[in-house]
């Protein structure tokens, strides 16, 4: 499938841990229609049934060096889940490798956990670079909260230049602010 996931996307679709792919419910319920219960529709592996193989699956991508699967393990630190404990310094310390290796997601969650010091020692400027990085990538969420740091800092022409890319990419809640914006008299009608 290469129809576009709709806003909000964890809402429209569920990563495949066997292959780290995003696959929309559609698609979903399409290979449940072709008989293909318990199989991802792109890989065709079974999909894993309890926490222990859900885990193995990830951990044999994140040896691959999977840049998804990598975000996606320190996503699972970072919340406890499947079993382990949160860590969120081995969180951290997954996500800057994914980062590295281009996962737009670990630069999402990093600008998030810096910028907001959620759990970690909060470090503004550093969240908004990873911030910056994931923008520059298409995440769409992060170009949105571009747009927020830069309208609280005053910076309303940024601010707009910001919400005009995150909504032509579907985001509802950008083209609001950009709305708001004007009615406040912050933006004009020529901006957007």
């Amino acid at each position: 499938c290469f129809d576009l996931i709709e806003f909000p996307m964890k809402k429209h679709s569920k990563i495949n841990v066997c292959c780290m792919k995003l696959v929309c419910n559609g698609c979903r319920l399409a290979a449940r229609r072709r008989g293909m219960n318990g199989r991802c529709p792109f890989c065709r592996t079974a999909t894993p049934t309890d926490d222990a193989s859900e885990l193995a699956m990830i951990q044999r991508r994140v040896e691959k060096r999977d840049a998804e699967a990598i975000a996606h393990l320190g996503y699972k630190y970072y919340h406890g889940k499947l079993g382990l404990t949160k860590d969120v310094s081995r969180a951290i310390e997954l996500w800057t490798e994914a980062a590295e290796l281009g996962s737009v997601n670990a630069h999402s969650e990093l600008g998030h956990t810096y910028y907001c010091g959620d759990d970690a020692e909060e470090d503004k400027p550093r969240g908004i670079q990873y911030w910056q990085q994931a923008a520059m990538k298409g995440h769409v969420m992060c170009r949105h909260g571009l747009g927020a740091v830069d309208h609280d800092n005053g910076n309303y022409e940024l601010a707009v230049q910001h919400w005009m890319i995150s909504a032509k990419m579907g985001d509802e809640e950008s083209l609001n602010e950009i709305k708001e914006m004007f009615m406040e008299g912050e933006a004009t009608k020529a901006q957007y």
